[in-house]
């Protein structure tokens, strides 16, 4: 089975292209080399892949004949992450972003000192 292929069944990507767009970008590796989208998958493989800024460990264990549900993933691969990306995965979690909603535009200069004043009130607190 391919790789991209995998990946899209095992619903780590929700797209097969954008399983193929991340092998592409040299975001999916196979014993540490980057890979193409027509890579064969073979069980037992370990397979590193990069999404939303961490690097997830799969060992594969079954091939699927397609796409599986949520709940059977578990037969066809193994999720390995390592602490120290799961402990940068819970510090991003915890770190307040403000997000503002897509087709707003830039923020206005109040906005702008109204998000400086909220950052610097959250250093401050951190200090204490």
């Amino acid at each position: 089975m391919r790789v991209d292929q995998y990946l899209w069944c095992v619903r780590i990507f929700k797209s097969r292209s954008m399983a193929t767009n991340a092998c592409k970008k040299g975001q999916v590796m196979i014993l540490d080399k980057a890979v193409k989208p027509s890579r064969e998958v073979l069980p037992l493989d370990l397979v590193k892949v990069r999404k939303d800024q961490i690097w997830r460990n799969l060992e594969v264990i079954a091939l699927p004949n397609s796409r599986v549900g949520a709940k059977l993933v578990g037969l066809y691969c193994v999720e390995k992450i390592s602490s120290e990306d799961l402990e940068r995965n819970q510090l991003q979690q915890l770190v307040g972003h403000a997000k503002r909603d897509q087709g707003t535009g830039r923020p206005t200069k109040k906005e702008r000192r109204e998000l400086d004043n909220l950052s610097e009130d959250n250093a401050r607190e951190d200090e204490i």
